[in-house]
């Protein structure tokens, strides 16, 4: 009867869930539930987040043998770590013996991981070091540390918390010469900050996935960016109208470019997939050479650049991520869904691992900004997030400007439908 009972209730909210989807409104935000519902929620990480190839950091940030860090993600914690034979690996931060997290800190160094409840040690490539007076059968290699999926591309750490999960050669293909042009694996990180946000994941995605609210909010952003640029390609290609004056100055760019030897060009999904990748290569606003509040250079050049081009690199390996890449320094997104009214928003700061501090690069001039830019977004998606758990709020109508908001809604719907 107890079974009974279970599968009813997961019947039933099966139901719901698939009814409340096949209601949802074309261009039109969605119901107040996607946003506030501590079930959907849950649905959201086990068959979207859980699912996707996830940028969490570089190289840089652990480059010792015992160097470590935490991914944090809803209710599971993973452990990044360098062992003695330099590879990196990643593991559930989860004891074998009693469930114990090993790892308290955010970050710091282990040559050895002990739980600290009773004191289980394990080696970083999991294997187990000690287990205090277990019996004589107790098979040590039963009792390893949970793996997590990881793998490392240009420097960059991807990891998946799927049992199955997709082919990464598959997922990375459209976006890798973007990436690769950049040279990320010879950077470092000078910066990283994160701006907790309260407010559902998904609201935190629709900002950053249109900028109809780019020139009302944010006067540093449009103070690099062409303003028609801003309206045709501010939240990426094809996420607003078209204009024939950017397409024109594109294409100019693009001439101009590819003299030069430097990469061009964009990316976005043909059809509908389990991804959600984007990439192109804009140029910024005239007489801008990269984000910062001068335009001026702001450190060495990275990758394969010759010189400066005042272009700009987006890409968009997920819609958890967005790399965003000037000519000598790059700026990564990962939006970490916490709880159903949190999340998370880490921006870290990429330069030449060459560069130096003071003398290369400037590091409140590099961040300025995407840090107030950011901080607004913060205020911005909060206030959002107060109105959306009102008893008035219903889906409104979206603009032209916000193209990339109804496919990213459109994308998330489907994966729903697949659960």
């Amino acid at each position: 009867m107890l079974i009974q009972s279970i599968l009813y209730i997961f019947w039933m909210k099966k139901t719901k869930l698939k009814n409340l989807i096949n209601q949802q409104k074309i261009n039109h935000t969605l119901d107040q539930e996607f946003y506030t519902n501590d079930d959907i929620f849950d649905i959201d990480l086990k068959n979207i987040f859980y699912k996707q190839w996830v940028f969490v950091g570089h190289i840089s940030r652990i480059p010792n043998y015992g160097d470590y860090f935490l991914f944090n993600i809803g209710k599971e914690s993973i452990i990044i770590i360098r062992n003695k034979d330099k590879n990196i690996y990643a593991y559930y931060n989860v004891c074998r013996h009693r469930g114990s997290q090993i790892c308290l800190e955010e970050q710091g160094n282990k040559k050895l991981l002990v739980c600290p409840y009773h004191a289980w040690s394990y080696n970083l490539d999991g294997s187990i070091q000690s287990a205090r007076m277990m019996s004589d059968n107790f098979n040590k290699d039963d009792w390893k540390l949970n793996k997590c999926n990881l793998k490392i591309f240009e420097g960059l750490i991807f990891i998946n918390l799927s049992e199955n999960p997709y082919s990464f050669d598959e997922f990375i293909e459209p976006t890798k010469k973007f990436i690769q042009f950049h040279g990320l694996s010879d950077a470092k990180i000078a910066y990283r900050k994160t701006y907790p946000t309260e407010g559902n994941w998904k609201l935190t995605l629709d900002n950053f996935h249109e900028c109809y609210h780019c020139q009302p909010s944010h006067p540093e952003y449009c103070s690099v960016h062409d303003p028609d640029y801003i309206i045709a390609y501010g939240a990426g290609n094809n996420t607003g109208p078209s204009s024939e004056k950017f397409i024109k100055m594109l294409d100019e760019w693009n001439n101009k470019v590819k003299k030069m030897g430097h990469i061009t060009g964009e990316y976005s999904e043909p059809k509908f997939n389990n991804y959600s990748r984007s990439a192109e290569r804009t140029p910024l606003k005239e007489g801008k050479f990269t984000e910062t509040k001068s335009g001026k250079p702001a450190s060495k050049l990275m990758g394969k650049f010759k010189e400066y081009d005042r272009g700009y690199t987006s890409v968009g390996t997920s819609p958890f991520n967005s790399l965003l890449m000037c000519n000598d320094f790059a700026t990564l997104f990962t939006f970490i869904p916490k709880s159903t009214l949190h999340t998370e928003v880490e921006l870290m700061w990429l330069v030449h691992k060459d560069a130096e501090e003071g003398k290369d690069y400037n590091v409140e001039e590099m961040i300025w900004m995407w840090d107030v830019t950011t901080i607004a977004d913060k205020r911005i998606i909060e206030d959002n997030q107060k109105g959306v758990l009102s008893n008035k709020y219903k889906p409104g109508p979206l603009s032209e400007m916000e193209k990339g908001l109804e496919k990213f809604k459109n994308w998330y719907l489907k994966q729903l439908e697949l659960t």
